[in-house]
């Protein structure tokens, strides 16, 4: 293996254990499609967006489930591209 495969794998792994522990951090939301459509209009815009802990705990899961897709998209090119 390459220094930069050995790289990219360790960062995998802990970008994966990253989007584990916050998904798991999270609280369930049980109310369904009727709160979704009902509720989740009023909470979107109002004004303590990105305030609370569990909403920082969603930005924290997006940014890492995006940093998770693009480093498996570079891993694959890597793999395809230089052996």
């Amino acid at each position: 293996m390459q220094v930069h495969e050995i790289i990219l794998g360790i960062m995998l792994m802990l970008c994966s254990s990253v989007i584990i522990m916050v998904v798991l951090l999270q609280e369930s939301h049980n109310a369904g499609l009727s709160g979704a459509i009902a509720g989740g209009a009023d909470t979107f815009f109002g004004k303590n967006k990105g305030r609370t802990a569990e909403q920082k705990l969603a930005k924290i899961t997006k940014i890492a489930a995006i940093v998770f897709f693009v480093l498996t998209l570079l891993c694959t090119l890597l793999l395809l591209f230089l052996k």
